[in-house]
Order: structure tokens, then sequence, then C-alpha cells
């Protein structure tokens, strides 16, 4: 999977996003050792003070954590990992719904459009 990075917020922010994305999706599997910073920094394109950055905010939020002689671990908190993940759903749903209103839909007609979607791709 690429990163898909942009100048338009802070990178460490996208970082968080993209890895949290690859938790909840099992990417990163609950108690799987992460790569080293180096590693996530060079596959990223970003500089490694920004990885350790944001790989430190996800240990403060308890997603990642730390063993001191064995590197970066995914949390074995599927609750956690569930809790990130509707919480990403959310910020997806919102953003969606606000764009579907830019064009113009109320809210029966985005719910139409989104049941037509999910019957054309059952």
């Amino acid at each position: 999977m690429s990163w898909k990075l942009s100048s338009d917020r802070p990178i460490y922010a996208q970082i968080i996003e993209e890895l949290q994305l690859r938790i909840v999706s099992g990417e990163y599997r609950a108690g799987q050792r992460m790569p080293s910073v180096r590693e996530l920094a060079a596959q990223a394109e970003v500089n490694p003070n920004t990885m350790q950055k944001a790989l430190a905010e996800m240990e403060q939020s308890g997603l990642l954590y730390s063993q001191r002689t064995s590197g970066r671990f995914v949390t074995e908190d599927q609750e956690m990992i569930e809790n990130v993940k509707e919480t990403l759903a959310k910020e997806e749903i919102k953003a969606f719904v606000e764009n579907m209103r830019q064009l113009g839909f109320n809210n029966e007609e985005i719910v139409m459009q989104v049941q037509n979607i999910v019957k054309e791709e059952q």
C-alpha cells in the first residue's frame, strides 16, 4: 500500500491516519511488531523525526506500545482497534455527506444513492 501524503495538512497527522488505517484493515495485526522508524520513514519518504513524532503520538493514544529492546507493537486491545475503526468510518461518512449536500442532495436522496450503489456492488 502506497503512502498518499499531501502538503495541505501536517505530515505527521497524515502518517497517523495512514497507520491507523493499516491497523484497522489488518495490514498490521494486533500484537504485531511494527517496522522500525527508519523503515517506515523510508517507505513514506519522510524525515525519521516526523515518523517518530507520529509513532510517539500513537503510543500516547495506546494504539501502539513499546517494548524496550524489541521495538513498537500494535495494541492487542481489539476494542481499541474497533473504536479507531468506528472513528475513521464516521469521519469518512461525515465528509461524504457534506460533499453530497454541496452537490444539492438532501438526506433522503443521499441514503437512496448509497442504497443504490450497495445494491449495484452486490
